[in-house]
């Protein structure tokens, strides 16, 4: 019997969304978001991660030798087109609630748009700072996937 719930988020109103046109295809950014997060974004050798609906994941980051662990659980998943995951970090980033990412992934002539939803941080401080980091994520992704 499956434990899987969506998360609450009626009280955390605060959430941001991110286009990009990315260089490459959707089937290889649907890879990069549930099997190669080390590849793009996690520290090397730190993702534990199945890329299966309903189960956990675990990856670090590293920035200025701060270790930053993010944990969540794939919510959605469509082959090439929609990557839906809860996300978790501690203080400096979701402050511990659990936030859900949609990633929404749509053909192009020369590579994929990108839509990113993050949904669900406790505070406007919150967001913002995710606002700000989203960009420049998807920027290196684009770098090194595309």
């Amino acid at each position: 019997m499956s434990v899987f719930c969506v998360p609450d988020l009626k009280n955390r109103s605060f959430e941001l969304e991110v286009e990009r046109k990315m260089r490459a295809s959707p089937s290889a950014l649907y890879v990069a978001w549930t099997r190669q997060f080390d590849r793009w974004f996690a520290a090397p050798g730190s993702v534990l991660m199945q890329g299966a609906t309903d189960t956990p994941y675990f990856f670090e980051t590293v920035y200025e030798d701060q270790r930053h662990p993010h944990y969540g659980r794939f919510l959605r998943l469509t082959p090439d087109r929609l990557v839906e995951l809860t996300w978790v970090t501690g203080q400096g980033g979701t402050a511990g609630a659990e936030t859900v990412v949609t990633v929404g992934l749509s053909p192009q002539a020369a590579g994929t748009l990108l839509h990113l939803r993050h949904a669900g941080f406790p505070d406007e401080a919150s967001r913002k700072q995710h606002a700000d980091a989203w960009p420049l994520v998807l920027e290196q992704m684009d770098a090194r996937i595309g």
